[in-house]
């Protein structure tokens, strides 16, 4: 048994998310309270109560989510489970290398606080647009965005798994490249309720603003390899690492090709850690065969590892 840790991203927030973790495990819990001190802020209450409206707005969503998949990490860690790789969709990546040892915990999530409201302010609200592309291949994608662009930023932003590509750009040319999409074939083409349009050019000036904050923290080798988003390979190098965080505000995730670099490399069980199972879905899209579980509270946490004694 081959054990990869993975973690979410940007829209697996939720109301409650790691309140059952903080109450059930001091070692969770303690990872909220130092997010709160890192933050200045009552970033745990938001998790834990709300409201929605704030726990939804980027800069918040970000520090949350790895404060969350950060406490069902420990919570997992002191049962004695070890990853031997990680991965990270998105934001999902900072949570990666805290959990590979690359970073600490207090800097990732004071920068990805830096992170949101950056991404969010590089696009005016409603100028930016991205969307959903089912069932049609990366090529046609591709090729639908170039024909759509017309001297504006479209273009692939998440190739998730087989049959499901997000764009993002502005919001005219998402708007043609879905016609375009949908002429080439595509089962569903559906614009996305997003803030900004992630993972694209139109996010080069809050990279360059990321990669001057980065540049200023310290990262360690990584105890364990992490998939980059950025090409999916395996890294143990902190500037590989440093080097990761800041090309993937404006490139795509390439999560399809990281799962199946992991799976190339032997790891035949994935182990969601944070809140929601997105990731757990795209795993079970791509690797087939493989063991997918998820920790986000307690419950969870225990029929992971009931599953993991039954090997």
């Amino acid at each position: 048994m081959k054990i990869a840790f993975l973690f979410p991203g940007q829209g697996s927030q939720a109301v409650g998310m790691g309140r059952s973790l903080s109450e059930s495990f001091p070692e969770s819990r303690a990872v909220f309270d130092a997010a709160d001190a890192a933050t200045g802020s009552s970033l745990s209450g938001l998790c834990f109560n709300g409201p929605e409206d704030d726990l939804k707005l980027t800069e918040n969503t970000q520090p949350a989510l790895v404060a969350t998949s950060i406490a069902a990490l420990r919570a997992l860690e002191s049962r004695g489970i070890r990853a031997q790789g990680v991965a990270g969709h998105s934001l999902g990546e900072y949570s990666a290398l805290v959990a590979a040892g690359a970073l600490s915990f207090e800097d990732a999530v004071r920068a990805v606080r830096l992170r949101g409201k950056y991404m969010q302010e590089a696009v005016p609200v409603g100028k930016g647009a991205m969307a959903a592309i089912l069932m049609l291949d990366a090529s046609k994608v591709e090729e639908a965005c170039l024909e759509a662009a017309q001297g504006e930023v479209v273009s692939p932003a998440n190739l998730n798994c087989p049959g499901q590509i997000v764009i993002a750009g502005d919001a005219a040319a998402v708007d043609r490249a879905i016609a375009a999409c949908t002429s080439r074939g595509a089962k569903r083409a559906i614009r996305l309720a997003v803030s900004a349009p992630f993972h694209c050019a139109l996010m080069k000036p809050a990279e360059l603003r990321l990669q001057a904050d980065l540049d200023r923290l310290t990262f360690q080798a990584a105890s364990i390899p992490v998939y980059r988003n950025v090409d999916g390979a395996p890294q143990n190098a902190p500037e590989a690492l440093r080097a990761g965080l800041v090309l993937q505000v404006s490139r795509p995730v390439q999560w399809q090709k990281t799962l199946e670099t992991m799976a190339a490399d032997g790891f035949d069980t994935f182990i969601e850690v944070g809140s929601g199972t997105v990731v757990s879905g795209l795993v079970k899209k791509t690797v087939k065969g493989a063991r997918v579980l998820n920790v986000e509270d307690s419950a969870s946490l225990e029929k992971t590892l009931q599953a993991l004694q039954e090997t």
